[in-house]
């Protein structure tokens, strides 16, 4: 994959931050349980509330894919970072304007900033400190375009 955009770098932020959602919760080493699995009779288990499913864990290329994905947002300011990792971790623009204290507008703004400086940066072309917002995002949409 040579030219990346902002939509292909959001597909791959969603998916690492689900990938890392789904990976095994670590555990203390050294403690275990020697006694043996309960069996449940079916009527013992009427009544109960069933044990909420969960998904595989992922693959293997899939967690490569996130450990690569995750060096991406060195890319930003940790500011702008974070909260380009919070919407791709699925967070409702509600709660990210008040965890960050800023506007609907200005939240997105900021969003599509990020995703266009990583996209900018995957494809090998500089991004400048001095340029605005507004043309770092556009030159990645021309660059998407064409």
């Amino acid at each position: 994959m040579t030219d990346w955009t902002p939509k292909q770098v959001e597909d791959r932020l969603t998916e690492a931050a689900d990938v890392l959602k789904r990976l095994p919760e670590q555990r203390v080493q050294g403690y275990f349980n020697l006694w043996p699995e309960v069996v449940h009779d079916f009527a013992d288990m009427v009544g109960q509330t069933p044990e909420p499913m969960r998904r595989p864990p992922p693959l293997p290329a899939a967690i490569s894919r996130m450990e690569e994905t995750l060096g991406w947002v060195k890319f930003l300011a940790p500011e702008d970072a974070r909260l380009v990792w919070t919407r791709a971790e699925g967070a409702r623009w509600k709660e990210i304007c008040w965890r960050f204290g800023v506007a609907r507008a200005t939240a997105h703004r900021r969003w599509q900033y990020g995703l266009s400086v990583i996209a900018l940066r995957l494809n090998g072309r500089p991004v400048s400190a001095k340029r605005s917002q507004s043309f770092v995002v556009d030159q990645a949409k021309r660059m998407s375009r064409t």
